[in-house]
């Protein structure tokens, strides 16, 4: 938005006005309220109206309140100054009851305006006075002062615009010494034409709230979404706030190249909203996946473990019980003896038992050992995918006997499945149903209505899982099908899942060897390489705090 700057008119007194005055007083008035229509950054906002207004009646100095209520005792928040004879260089923000004994005080709590001809001339009886400390500490002299409520659409003071010394020359400077004579009051018809651009401001911080409060709803939104994919998820809790930090990171390091293949891609501050909302949301649909499957630990559910080792207790004891049935059916010996039959009979028994025993034990370790997801079938980790298939089948073909008297196998083919699981701890059905928290994602987000600087929130998070070669899912795009954005959130998703010290199935990897097998994505033609030299050129994981 470029500076709006009225000419100014020196003299509006409706009598003396011509018509070419009052057109060009009217093409103004245009003018700014087009220019407060297409502000959406409230100090530039303000800025805009009183330096509008001043220039407008050619006043000499100004200054803009809003009102706050939102605590329990309403405040004026002196929000704008603008002087033309006493530049001001370090002005602050500040704070003042809402009462009476002020102009803008008075202005605001009746929705009257005032018109003073002489600022020190008042009438003892008015409940409202200036503070003359400004004035003596500067040299100045206030005179003239013209103070004006802006009231939003339902006659509501949301604010108090405040212009002072209405000039007989524009470039006069004001001073104690001729600030009667260099000023004059202004006109019934200069106070309405600044009503009708207070009314034309008021509409349009009205409308700049208005956007902020969708923004803070948004904001905080997109805060809860993500405590509950975390509340659902707690191993992966941070994930999405790293996510969104290394993906703005990447888009800005992006948007700052000025050659190669990146220089031409910019975005503008909205853009780097719309980044960063669709980075923190790019797991929501997470909340549609079974909250077991989603925590799983290990390739078995621990009730799934817990009841494996019940089985082989009861099995346990009904060998033992076997075992002390087939000694007593044999008869007690009256004397032990190393040649007495009985004797080595029972020895046998005992032996074939213990035998057994060991050989449950071992398969009970190789559960065990086989439910950690960190254990993958690859050479040296493991025995031979047959050998272990071997004993779990055997396994699986003893048979125990339930409370109902039914033979049952000691371990289900959907365990057996489930403890040959290559790699990680999730069955390939389990998978898919993670995989598809993206359609989630994207037939959630595609509910809500966006502003239009964020409408491609839900195509940028439902497509992060999409790879450059066709390979991703969920709907297998290819390079040229996949948002910019997307890739980037790509790179940032692999790399905090690679280097996080909190998934339960994989230990976290340097940062080195995250890189590297990033870049081996990329050489498979699976994530960007450009984007990837970029973020690693640039550093771009600091900004969570990792460094080599």
């Amino acid at each position: 938005m470029e500076n709006f700057v009225a000419s100014p008119i020196t003299s509006v007194d409706r009598r003396s006005t011509s018509r070419s005055t009052e057109s060009t007083i009217v093409g103004q008035l245009l003018e700014v309220g087009q220019a407060l229509s297409g502000s959406h950054d409230l100090a530039e906002l303000l800025e805009m109206i009183l330096t509008s207004s001043r220039h407008i009646t050619c006043s000499d100095a100004g200054s803009v309140y809003l009102v706050d209520r939102s605590a329990s005792i309403p405040e004026l928040v002196f929000k704008v100054a603008q002087n033309d004879s006493l530049p001001i260089t370090s002005f602050q923000e500040s704070r003042i009851s809402l009462t009476t004994q002020s102009l803008a005080g008075y202005v605001a709590s009746t929705g009257k305006s005032l018109n003073i001809t002489d600022a020190y001339s008042l009438d003892a009886a008015l409940p409202y006075r200036i503070d003359p400390s400004f004035d003596q500490d500067f040299g100045y002299r206030t005179v003239s002062v013209l103070v004006l409520p802006m009231k939003n659409q339902e006659g509501e003071t949301i604010g108090v615009l405040q212009l002072i010394n209405r000039k007989q020359q524009p470039d006069t400077r004001i001073s104690q010494t001729n600030g009667i004579t260099a000023t004059q009051s202004y006109s019934t018809w200069e106070e309405q034409i600044i009503t009708a651009l207070a009314s034309q401001a008021a509409i349009s911080i009205e409308r700049n709230h208005l956007q902020e409060s969708i923004e803070n709803l948004f904001a905080g939104f997109i805060r809860a979404a993500v405590q509950v994919i975390e509340s659902r998820d707690p191993p992966t809790a941070g994930h999405s706030e790293r996510v969104a930090d290394l993906t703005v990171g990447l888009a800005q390091a992006t948007h700052n190249v000025a050659a190669g293949s990146l220089g031409s891609i910019f975005f503008t501050d909205r853009q780097f909203q719309e980044i960063r909302y669709a980075s923190l949301l790019h797991d929501f649909g997470k909340v549609g996946v079974p909250e077991a499957i989603l925590g799983k630990e290990r390739k078995l559910y621990p009730a799934q473990l817990q009841s494996i080792e019940q089985r082989l207790l009861i099995l346990q004891s009904q060998w033992q019980l076997s075992c002390a049935q087939a000694k007593f059916q044999t008869g007690l010996p009256h004397q032990a003896s190393n040649d007495c039959p009985h004797c080595h009979h029972q020895q046998l028994l005992d032996v074939e038992l213990q035998a057994k025993l060991d050989r449950l034990h071992q398969h009970w370790e190789l559960v065990k050992r086989l439910d950690d997801p960190q254990v993958n079938f690859v050479p040296g980790l493991l025995d031979s995918i047959e050998s272990i298939s071997h004993d779990l089948h055997e396994l699986s073909r003893w048979q125990y006997v339930d409370l109902q008297g039914r033979s049952q196998p000691i371990l289900t083919a959907t365990e057996i499945d489930q403890l040959m699981i290559p790699r990680g701890s999730l069955t390939l059905a389990e998978r898919k149903q993670i995989e598809a928290h993206v359609v989630h994602t994207y037939d959630f987000l595609k509910q809500i209505p966006w502003t239009k600087h964020l409408q491609n929130v839900p195509e940028i998070a439902g497509a992060h899982h999409e790879k450059l070669n066709g390979s991703g899912y969920p709907r297998g795009l290819k390079a040229a099908e996949i948002p910019i954005q997307s890739q980037m959130m790509a790179i940032a998703d692999i790399y905090d899942a690679l280097t996080a010290n909190d998934r339960p199935y994989k230990p976290k990897f340097s940062i080195d060897r995250s890189l590297s097998i990033l870049r081996q994505e990329a050489e498979s033609h699976k994530i960007n390489g450009d984007l990837l030299d970029l973020f690693e050129q640039q550093q771009v994981y600091r900004v969570v705090g990792h460094s080599l």
